[in-house]
């Protein structure tokens, strides 16, 4: 199956430098930085292991650039799923606030 971010393989140098930042930096776990940045797993473990080998350089250089059409829509994908995300959350306290809010519902 497809990731839904940026097409296969047509990352830019620096999205790789900073996506491998987040993890190395300790900011972020494998896991939590690929979906934050809506990459697959595999290929932000990947990076991270090219990096420590000094080799992050070299990936991608075989892969035409993006156009701008396909970063904007790459951009609008990572913002819309940030979005439901969002709203998920939002649904989640809503029901949880509405419930606290009943009648004898207080403990």
């Amino acid at each position: 199956m497809r990731s839904k971010g940026i097409p296969q393989g047509r990352y830019t140098k620096e999205l790789r430098e900073e996506a491998v930042k987040l993890v190395t930096e300790g900011q972020m776990s494998v896991d939590q930085a690929a979906a934050q940045l809506s990459l697959p797993k595999s290929t932000l473990g990947n990076w991270v292991k090219a990096d420590k080998a000094g080799k992050l350089g070299k990936i991608g250089k075989t892969y035409r650039p993006l156009t701008e059409i396909e970063m904007d829509l790459a951009r609008t994908k990572k913002e819309l799923a940030e979005v439901k995300m969002e709203r998920e959350i939002f649904k989640k306290a809503a029901a949880y606030f509405a419930k606290e809010s009943l009648p004898g519902t207080r403990g």
